[in-house]
């Protein structure tokens, strides 16, 4: 099926002219389990640093990270917690999250990412979904308390004991630990699981444990944050995460000599994956600037702990290059790191690159679903590859592009793109119907439209939701957004479709300026004109201080519908 693999392994070409590609094969698939890859890391480098929480002061060497995930997690089989529960864990970026990650994992217990944005109805939901046995939270994050919210969806904690909880509304959840101190009935704090994992740390027995859990064991639930209806709990194996990490530093070029800035999200698998677990692939060090993004605790990080990588998502990186105080932070040690969550604009990128010292930096897509990388571009791919593609296929994985009916498209032509390999989770927890409706003979329909060029990179132009048909036209919005990031007092824009009675759809776009800039609707209509197809010129332009997002800094497109439906007044007519 193949013509070509690439110098570093990573792609097999297109054949036939047809959207169609597959990894290469050459390094292979590891059988580990999470355990046994951090043990791996932890033997080759154990006295390198691994961990750096600035906010918490906690700096930890591969050892001691090592000692302290035995540490929890033999507090956590002191609660009665084993293979296969469910343990919610409700936080921003803290360490009690990192090392929650591993100690579950040490005992095959499955960890759940809970949104650190979710509110009562939310979280009720999610705990219930997959059965949690135990949350451990914060006490609370920005706005959100969660303990209260907490003691809100559970009044029985008020008389419960300590681990053992019988709440009407969470009739799984049994035990809650919370992060903080504070004395709060019903709950056990954090400090006093590790205490008791300290009073009956056993190693022997953790390692016959490990010996019983396998690669493919669930290990990891995380809910997808759609647009309708509940979110569904994707569920991911240890050699779902294992490997995505493995391939993902190789492609970075990230070695035990890095070290990688992190201030995207733990709960995303941007953090959970393209962060700490490739730095645990290769020995790196893992450095936290604080409990949630702020680009000046990032560049502060970067500058003070001579970091090598730096990982975001677009608007990341825009609220760091457009600080007032950038220059004064030293970011010459950059070398790499990963963009990804959202598209990238190209106009984003090469400031990255000119401007951050981050030449070898590198663009990913993937899903969550995908554990959740499927394309990335490598620190060697031309620049202007990297700027209009999201890279070449990852190893062991397969990647079509399909039309309405199914077959797989030429060669540049735009469809949905399909993945299947190792990668593909299990299923959503506990629903068969979602699963088969998503997962079709093993491949993984993503909902992202895509093209292929001939040489196996991948273009992202949309999501299929998003593609909005003007007049008998099909408009892609990204390819707009990407002409109106060349105005030069544009600093962030949005383009998506609005009903309209004489063309189906119309183009709307809502508009960030840059500090101190000043235009109107009909500069940015005229800067259109004679550039792109008159029907892709935005009819109704918005100018905004900020971009509705979720917690991951992905725009919410959706919610930017709706506010202009209303403005305009206008009602969908949902008999089409």
């Amino acid at each position: 099926m193949a013509t070509q693999i690439a110098g570093d392994g990573a792609l097999i070409e297109p054949k036939d002219g047809l959207s169609y590609v597959r990894g290469s094969t050459e390094i292979p698939l590891s059988d580990a389990t999470i355990a046994h890859f951090v043990h791996d890391t932890v033997t080759r480098f154990a006295d390198r640093p691994a961990v750096v929480f600035r906010e918490q002061r906690i700096r930890w060497t591969w050892r001691e990270f090592a000692q302290e995930i035995d540490v929890l997690a033999a507090g956590l089989l002191a609660l009665g917690i084993g293979a296969g529960d469910r343990v919610g864990i409700w936080s921003p970026n803290r360490v009690e999250w990192l090392l929650t990650q591993f100690a579950t994992a040490r005992i095959g217990a499955v960890l759940v990412n809970i949104n650190p944005a979710y509110r009562l109805a939310e979280l009720e939901y999610a705990l219930n979904a997959v059965s949690c046995k135990a949350i451990i939270a914060a006490e609370r994050f920005k706005t959100s308390m969660y303990l209260e919210m907490l003691q809100e969806l559970a009044p029985e904690l008020a008389s419960a004991t300590p681990g053992d909880l019988h709440a009407a509304r969470l009739p799984e959840l049994r035990i809650v630990i919370r992060m903080c101190d504070t004395e709060t009935p019903g709950m056990l704090s954090f400090s006093e699981v590790v205490e008791q994992g300290r009073a009956t740390l056993d190693t022997a027995k953790l390692d016959a444990i490990g010996a019983t859990l396998h690669a493919d064991d669930p290990i990891n639930i995380q809910f997808t944050s759609g647009t309708t209806g509940n979110p569904k709990g994707a569920t991911l194996t240890h050699r779902n995460v294992v490997n995505n990490a493995r391939y993902i530093a190789l492609a970075m070029r990230l070695s035990e000599a890095d070290a990688l800035c992190i201030p995207v999200p733990l709960y995303h698998c941007f953090g959970m994956v393209l962060a700490v677990l490739a730095c645990v692939s290769v020995g790196a060090n893992m450095v936290f600037p604080g409990e949630a993004f702020d680009p000046v605790a990032t560049l502060a990080a970067v500058s003070e702990e001579r970091c090598t990588a730096l990982h975001g998502v677009p608007t990341m990186f825009i609220a760091e290059l457009d600080h007032p105080d950038f220059a004064s932070y030293d970011l010459s040690r950059l070398r790499t790191g990963i963009m990804a969550g959202s598209p990238c604009p190209i106009e984003t990128m090469k400031r990255v690159v000119s401007k951050m010292h981050l030449a070898e930096i590198t663009i990913a897509y993937g899903m969550t679903e995908t554990s959740p990388v499927s394309f990335q571009s490598s620190t060697t791919d031309p620049l202007d590859k990297r700027t209009t593609t999201v890279g070449r296929i990852q190893p062991h994985l397969e990647v079509k592009i399909v039309d309405a009916l199914g077959d797989i498209v030429p060669v540049g032509e735009t469809g949905e793109l399909c993945t299947k390999g190792y990668s593909v989770m299990r299923g959503y927890w506990g629903d068969e119907t979602k699963t088969r409706e998503s997962i079709v003979d093993g491949w993984m329909h993503t909902g992202d439209l895509a093209t292929l060029d001939a040489e196996g990179y991948c273009n992202i132009v949309g999501r299929l939701k998003d593609m909005l048909i003007r007049g008998g036209e099909n408009i892609y919005p990204r390819e707009i957004e990407e002409f109106l990031f060349r105005h030069p007092k544009i600093q962030s824009v949005q383009v998506f479709g609005v009903p309209d009675a004489k063309y189906g759809e119309e183009v709307c776009a809502w508009v960030v300026l840059r500090p101190g800039e000043q235009t109107t609707a009909e500069e940015v209509q005229e800067f259109c004109r004679g550039q792109i197809a008159h029907y892709k010129v935005p009819k109704y332009i918005r100018f905004v201080d900020e971009l509705p997002m979720t917690v991951t800094g992905k725009v919410q497109k959706f919610v930017m519908r709706e506010r202009m439906m209303r403005e305009l007044q206008i009602k969908e007519d949902k008999t089409a």
